[in-house]
């Protein structure tokens, strides 16, 4: 069977994209392979957190987790930090990344321009990246576009470490869906839609009230022109719309195209905030429940011990291939 790790910050609340692109097919995942999912709060404090809010936003992201369908029963769901091993994993793959690697990560590029302090941590964190994925022997990893970069330098550290100390890791494989993995703007169709976006309209959150929801997509903007088809290059906006409209619905682009023939862009819209609502509605109220229940709290006590055990055999063979004295009782 194959084993899957993916891992979201908990910076933020959770938007459509990230829901689409990633949760939902995480939720398909567990039934086929053995998947672990991680809150992953190391990577979080790359930049400066609010201690309460970080508290908080790791409860809430756990919640969303669990809400959006990940049955503890089926996949291991934990917190990044409840296992030491990815920080001890983490400074060991430092030892092995280049300096060179680490300053051509694009994402670092981007980050660094808006911050006006910079951490170190936020430029070593594809080497913590790395250790998330081979502490588990990981062998699938959902990526959005944006993190190809990121798995490419984890498979090469994987091979590097193989090549120098003998095999080791497994090398794993990206796993990018073919629809949803880039949600783009609904102010600007040529961005991806971001939680860090300035203008609330611009971003569909899953916690976002029915009526909120509804506003932002008859807000959205759309092409010139009355006609629901798609084309990336000529209606960017409209092709962003029927993505949305098609994962909601379970419908193919083909099939969105023919149910709006002749509509224009009003209906159109209608039917996306009911679809979105559809189904971010049993979402939200889950994710209520779980929040106020004790069970959320054990269930990721849980998932850390389970963790833990698969990443302690990985990390002990690590130290021993790299030469490290092993503790005796």
């Amino acid at each position: 069977m194959q084993r899957v790790f993916s891992g979201i910050q908990p910076s933020g609340t959770i938007t459509i994209g990230n829901y689409l692109g990633a949760i939902r097919n995480f939720v398909q995942l567990q039934h086929t392979a053995e998947c672990l999912f991680c809150v992953v709060d190391m990577h979080a404090i790359t930049v400066p957190q609010d201690p309460q809010q970080l508290y908080q936003r790791t409860r809430e992201l756990a919640a969303l987790y669990l809400a959006c369908g990940i049955d503890p029963q089926k996949a291991i769901l934990f917190v990044q930090s409840h296992v030491p091993a990815h920080a001890e994993l983490g400074w060991l793959l430092q030892c092995m990344i280049y300096y060179g690697e680490l300053g051509r990560m694009t994402q670092f590029k981007d980050k660094s321009e808006q911050k006006d302090v910079v951490t170190a941590g936020l430029f070593t964190y594809p080497a913590l990246m790395a250790a998330d994925i081979l502490l588990y022997q990981t062998t699938l990893v959902p990526v959005g576009e944006d993190q190809k970069q990121h798995l490419e330098l984890t498979r090469d550290v994987a091979i590097r470490f193989n090549r120098r100390y003998g095999e080791t890791f497994i090398v794993p494989e990206a796993m990018i869906p073919k629809m949803g993995g880039r949600i783009m703007s609904l102010e600007n169709p040529l961005k991806k839609m971001s939680k860090s976006d300035e203008s609330p309209n611009a971003t569909l959150y899953l916690l976002d009230p029915p009526e909120v929801l509804r506003k932002k997509i008859s807000r959205a903007v759309t092409d010139s022109g009355r006609e629901v088809r798609y084309n990336e290059e000529e209606k960017p906006a409209v092709s962003n719309l029927m993505t949305i409209y098609a994962l909601c619905t379970g419908k193919s682009l083909q099939e969105v195209e023919e149910e709006f023939a002749g509509q224009g862009y009003g209906p159109f819209k209608q039917a996306i905030a009911d679809a979105v609502v559809s189904v971010f509605e049993p979402i939200q109220q889950r994710y209520h429940e779980w929040l106020e229940s004790p069970d959320l709290e054990k269930t990721l006590a849980d998932g850390a011990e389970k963790a833990e055990k698969l990443a302690s055999v990985t990390l002990e063979q690590v130290k021993e291939q790299i030469g490290f004295l092993p503790r005796r009782a």
